[in-house]
């Protein structure tokens, strides 16, 4: 599993430039798809799980164009839009397994600014003529010996009932 980048204002860390211009890379990459902005404050414990990031009234879903990082300050626009929008921040942090960004504005320290896909985005892997294996608990095994894969399916015996019944 791929972990979070961080990257942090003046931080000593030695992967500290390598993370901005992964977050670079990811930020330019978004140009023309429809991203969720979502603003909230940061809880005072400072605990970000603790936050509530259901949809609320002034949660944003547009189409990004021209996603910059110049310096270290993110720019976009918003589509038919000639004013072109900047946040500075303090640090970033990019999930990229989850295609999630977060942005700690400098000037508005108790803020936090989550930038993801409005569609959850799975990742496909394709399997062609694989080896299967079936075990007793409601366990398959699926084998890729080309690619060198292996899949452990663990069914409950609920989803193994509609396995069953789908495959008929």
């Amino acid at each position: 599993m791929t972990s979070t980048i961080t990257w942090q204002y003046g931080s000593s860390n030695p992967e500290n430039a390598t993370a901005l211009e992964t977050i670079r890379q990811w930020w330019a990459e978004i140009e023309g798809q429809e991203i969720s902005w979502q603003q909230r404050l940061i809880p005072e414990t400072g605990d970000l799980s603790e936050i509530n990031w259901e949809s609320q009234k002034f949660d944003e879903v547009f189409m990004i164009v021209n996603p910059e990082l110049r310096g270290i300050t993110l720019y976009w626009s918003k589509p038919k839009s000639d004013q072109e929008r900047s946040i500075t921040p303090s640090k970033l942090e990019l999930d990229p397994l989850r295609q999630q960004l977060y942005v700690f504005s400098q000037s508005q320290t108790n803020i936090v600014i989550r930038v993801e896909f409005p569609q959850i985005k799975y990742q496909t892997i394709e399997i062609k003529n694989p080896e299967i294996a079936v075990g007793k608990s409601g366990t398959i095994l699926v084998r890729d010996s080309q690619q060198l894969l292996e899949v452990k399916i663990s069914l409950t015996p609920e989803k193994l009932e509609q396995l069953k019944a789908k495959l008929t």
